[in-house]
């Protein structure tokens, strides 16, 4: 396995950027998740990897050799992508060796690759199916096994689980997850799913408008967002995101509905914000129901719900601190009905506050 490494990458369309001067380091072994909105580059950016999409500027790496004028199969890099591109008068074991079969590889070492990625993949029992005969989600295993028999440098997945149904990309995200820690392999994953970012990554790269805007371990995105955008992106439901400013000397967060202490720990960042407009955010499960308590200060929120989702285990609260909406997880118990008032208690502890317009975090 090999080290992937983007320098300055960029990719122009004309006078439209869709990669914007991205530099990321992907070491061996590890599962980057490059995670975003439609339309952010990072299936671009995944292209410029495999040799699909000329680069405009900038450097790809791998394995510490730079590949820009390399041809794509010359790269050492296996690709799966969104559709299972299967050869469809092809058995399963056809599709699995056809690429060693067109590189002339011995017959015995054929075998032992296709077998090896089937006991792997779970097709041992499939070899002699066509595609037509195969669920979604073996179908897919297909098209990793295809993958996996060229025993490449480096992986690259683009959106392979968008086509399965919710219960199998539950399914065979386990499936990934288990593969990439049975092959210790270093693997490039897109998604728009910011829940198969979460629960996929050893280390997520978040991508807006092109431009790289955090990259770190999942829980170091959600604890711990570099701006506006990432606080908004990473988390199901996404982070409250409650316009603004300071009042009463610099002492408290004063908005549409709500007036809320500054923290403790970000009382020097607000007073250097001076009278610039900010964004204070507070994850839905970290608003408290009348009875439920954390350690520290709260401070109270008057809301009026509009809507209550119940998802059996918890509830979804929508309602609003003014005209500013907001978004509560209750227990099922904990959430009144729609079209009443609540009041709801806020960790200070949990609040983030960012500069409204520069969108960055202000970190304690």
């Amino acid at each position: 396995m090999a080290s992937i490494t983007l320098d300055r990458l960029s990719k122009r369309y004309g006078a439209v950027t869709a990669v914007d001067d991205v530099s990321l380091e992907v070491p061996q072994g590890e599962l980057m998740v490059l995670v975003g909105p439609s339309g952010c580059g990072k299936s671009t950016l995944l292209r410029m990897i495999a040799g699909l999409e000329t680069i405009t500027s900038g450097t790809v790496a791998i394995g510490g050799r730079v590949v820009n004028e390399v041809a794509p199969r010359d790269r050492e890099i296996a690709m799966v992508f969104q559709s299972y591109a299967l050869y469809p008068h092809m058995t399963v074991r056809q599709n699995l060796e056809y690429a060693l079969k067109i590189r002339r590889m011995p017959v015995a070492e054929r075998e032992s690759r296709v077998g090896d990625a089937a006991a792997v993949l779970g097709l041992e029992s499939l070899l002699d199916r066509l595609p037509k005969q195969l669920s979604g989600g073996q179908r897919q295993r297909v098209a990793v096994g295809r993958a996996i028999v060229r025993q490449p440098a480096a992986f690259l997945f683009d959106e392979p689980l968008s086509n399965l149904d919710a219960k199998l990309r539950v399914t065979m995200r386990a499936e990934l997850s288990k593969l990439h820690r049975r092959l210790q392999a270093t693997m490039v994953y897109v998604t728009h799913d910011q829940v198969e970012a979460m629960t996929l990554g050893d280390r997520i790269a978040l991508l807006n408008g092109g431009r790289l805007q955090q990259v770190g371990a999942p829980l170091e995105l959600y604890d711990r967002p570099a701006n506006a955008f990432v606080a908004g992106f990473i988390g199901t439901p996404p982070m409250n995101l409650l316009p603004a400013s300071l009042g009463h000397g610099g002492s408290v967060l004063e908005g549409a509905g709500f007036t809320l202490p500054v923290p403790a720990s970000l009382e020097a960042q607000a007073r250097a914000a001076g009278g610039r407009p900010l964004l204070v955010g507070i994850r839905p499960e970290h608003l408290l129901p009348p009875g439920r308590e954390a350690p520290g200060p709260t401070a109270p929120l008057e809301v009026e719900l509009d809507i209550v989702e119940t998802l059996g285990h918890q509830s979804l609260a929508h309602g609003r601190l003014g005209e500013t909406p907001l978004v509560a997880i209750l227990a099922p118990g904990d959430a009144p009905p729609p079209g009443s008032a609540m009041t709801l208690r806020v960790p200070l502890a949990a609040l983030h506050l960012f500069d409204a317009t520069s969108s960055d975090r202000l970190a304690a």
